[in-house]
């Protein structure tokens, strides 16, 4: 009964498309079509675990235990993997426990080879899957009526029940290819196999700026191993002048990856959607910042950690940021970095948690999804003070990483400076930057670079960034926006200049953030207010606005089971 089926697409095969896959793999309906549009020839790897975002140096910052059970574990899949791969990236399987991260494009071939175990699973389901490889999404139109979603490439279109949209990352070149030595991003990193003898300018100190930095490290010197395993950086004798500065709003580096006591950052004493909701009902529909912090962070510490729980109970999160930024502040940033890895070797040989830090991540976790219920107040708070610390905290940069920073550092080749957030970078007519910002002593510098490289991270796309036309123009989605809970804090703003405060017919004032509207279940709002019960997002750029913070393969599992539990009608 062919016509009874529900057609379902995944446009993208990455882990977000994986994910979802194997939801509707595993919900027992043999009543599904899949199609599956993948850009490039393979599944399961998306940008970060292929050559699009890795080389064989970089290392993904979530080991086997921390990794949502897809169709078998890492360890499991180790021991069937070809021992000249293994080789490649130096892996004993004798020696492999599920506390170690991995190389990301090994990772990306468990990913390919967990979707090919899917398929089989679905196959024995009786779900047809059918993936339409090197197919490049151009567009996606609604029809209402019939309640029909449009999915068009460039050599068909074809008509489905539901489409869920699993883009992934996307890097827009602004400068790149026209203005000489300037990368919007670093990836694909093979672009920066570079031979270089100046000094390059990195913009951001998080992940994205160490994979950057470990691959330029690579073509302009090597690392050596003395025998007390200690590791030291070398230049080329060709590249006397090689150096790497990074260029932080805070002059800050992220935090070292420790040993998770929940390795799925899932806390049976946060809040739940009942308590939330009833909140909500009592704070005229707004969820409020500082009650989530109460409840969400402050108050687990009351049983887990009473020391920490009596020094941060009264403080605001102003205060509190204020407190864990003072130390980091305090310190010379390489000389914390050092303090940091030993703390967390010492928490990944215990096995104990550096327990604030990991509540940190939960918190920001918890608060991602109904974030988009927060006062236009609070999201600007939540911006502005508390995400620059959960960014800098929750980056749980790898070990090895860690090492390599260290030894470019002392060798002389890398070092770090805050530009603060007025700084500007100003491409050159003859190729090259200028950086302006004000220094340590408030003294305007202007600094020319002759290579620069982008490294802030995946940007939130706005709204206009859409990349499917006719959506926008069948006004079936809508600029993400948050209202504000004070009209005269709205009109405040307004009248300050804010570009991103707007008003409406009824005098309310509202922040526009990044991305598209959504729903709790992921599904897109038109601009009507009305969500379309047919077209579902997980593309992470353009739904940045709602949910500040996404925190990988953990965010894949929690949005799609809400998006199957749409699909058959449970919630």
């Amino acid at each position: 009964m062919m016509e009874n089926k529900k057609r379902i697409a995944i446009l993208g095969g990455g882990p977000s498309g994986l994910f979802m896959y194997k939801r509707l793999v595993e919900s027992g309906s043999a009543n599904f079509e899949i199609d599956i549009y993948e850009r490039k020839s393979t599944l399961g790897a998306g940008m970060p675990y292929s050559r699009e975002g890795a080389n064989d140096e970089h290392v993904t910052n979530v080991s086997d235990n921390e990794t949502p059970g897809i169709a078998t574990s890492i360890s499991e899949w180790i021991l069937t993997v070809p021992l000249d791969l293994l080789e490649r990236f130096e892996i004993d399987p004798d020696k492999f426990t599920e506390y170690k991260v991995v190389p990301r494009l090994l990772f990306g071939y468990y990913l390919a080879d967990q979707f090919k175990l899917l398929q089989q699973k679905g196959d024995e389901a009786g779900i047809t899957t059918r993936i339409h490889y090197q197919s490049n999404v151009v567009d996606i139109s609604y029809n209402e009526q019939d309640n029909e979603v449009w999915v068009e490439t460039i050599t068909e279109k074809d008509k489905f029940d539901h489409v869920v949209i699993c883009t992934g990352h996307n890097w827009p070149l602004r400068y790149e290819g026209k203005v000489k030595g300037y990368y919007d991003a670093p990836y694909p990193p093979s672009k920066l196999l570079l031979k270089l003898n100046h000094p390059v300018a990195i913009k951001g100190s998080s992940l994205t700026a160490i994979d950057a930095i470990r691959t330029l490290a690579r073509e302009n010197g090597s690392f050596k191993k003395d025998e007390n395993g200690n590791i030291s950086f070398q230049s080329h004798v060709e590249s006397p002048d090689f150096k790497m500065i990074m260029h932080s709003r805070s002059g800050m580096l992220p935090a070292v990856r420790f040993h998770l006591e929940d390795s799925h950052l899932n806390n049976n004493s946060l809040l739940t959607e009942k308590e939330i909701e009833l909140h909500r009902r009592e704070n005229d529909g707004f969820l409020s910042l500082d009650f989530v912090f109460q409840k969400d962070f402050k108050e687990i510490f009351r049983d887990k950690d009473p020391d920490f729980y009596n020094r941060i109970k009264d403080l605001s999160i102003e205060d509190f940021v204020l407190e864990m930024m003072e130390l980091r502040e305090r310190l010379e940033p390489f000389q914390l970095l050092k303090a940091e890895y030993i703390q967390a070797e010492k928490s990944i040989k215990r096995q104990e948690s550096v327990y604030w830090k990991e509540m940190l991540a939960v918190l920001s976790f918890a608060m991602n999804h109904p974030a988009k219920y927060l006062s236009a107040e609070d999201m600007q708070r939540l911006q502005k003070v508390l995400m620059p610390l959960i960014s800098i905290v929750i980056a749980f940069v790898p070990q090895k990483s860690c090492i390599e920073l260290l030894a470019l550092h002392y060798a002389g080749v890398l070092d770090i400076i805050p530009v603060g957030a007025e700084s500007t970078v100003e491409p050159q007519n003859g190729g090259g930057i200028r950086y302006n910002f004000l220094d340590q002593h408030n003294k305007p510098q202007s600094v020319f670079y002759e290579t620069f490289i982008d490294c802030v991270g995946q940007p939130h796309l706005s709204y206009a960034d859409f990349p499917f036309k006719s959506l926008l123009s069948q006004k079936a989605v809508s600029p993400a926006k948050i209202k504000f809970k004070s009209s005269e804090r709205g009109h405040l703003a307004f009248l300050e200049g804010n570009g991103s405060v707007e008003s409406d017919s009824t005098g309310s004032y509202f922040l526009n953030v990044s991305g598209i509207a959504i729903n709790d279940n992921f599904q897109i709002i038109d601009q009507y207010g009305a969500y379309n019960e047919n077209i579902f997002i997980m593309a992470v750029p353009y739904i940045g606005g709602y949910n500040p913070d996404y925190s990988g393969l953990d965010f894949c599992e929690a949005v799609s089971l809400r998006i199957i539990n749409s699909i058959q009608g449970i919630n």
